[in-house]
């Protein structure tokens, strides 16, 4: 299963890149990134397959791990509607989405507050 990272990153024009270069120098894939900036800091979400050693990675470089949770990744059709129909079913479960983002490769990951029940309404 697929794990999401939440990091804290200092806002600083280099901050990205210098973990980036760092997880690859270890040989450590990001599945999946998204990112925010607000009041100076940044927020990002990061999608692996290993998230214990990116873990290790990613605090050796300075950031800060927030929190770590198993997470959807499904893959999606590429045309429009394609994520309104995986939310709706999602929801029509009575499940809230609470994470969504775009991964590699046309994958959609999302965090819910019940993610049995929201890849039951998946399958």
């Amino acid at each position: 299963m697929a794990t999401d990272l939440t990091i804290v990153l200092a806002d600083r024009p280099n901050g990205m890149a210098d973990l980036c270069t760092s997880l690859g120098a270890a040989g450590i894939n990001i599945d999946g990134i998204c990112g925010v900036v607000e009041a100076g800091i940044e927020l990002d979400h990061l999608l692996f397959e290993d998230a214990v050693a990116a873990i290790s990675v990613i605090e050796s470089s300075g950031a800060t791990v927030r929190g770590m949770r198993d997470v959807l990744v499904i893959q999606l059709e590429d045309r429009p509607g394609a994520v309104g129909e995986v939310t709706g079913r999602i929801a029509a479960a009575g499940v809230r989405i609470d994470l969504i983002y775009l991964a590699a490769n046309n994958r959609l990951v999302i965090g819910a507050d019940n993610l049995p029940r929201a890849r039951a309404a998946l399958v």
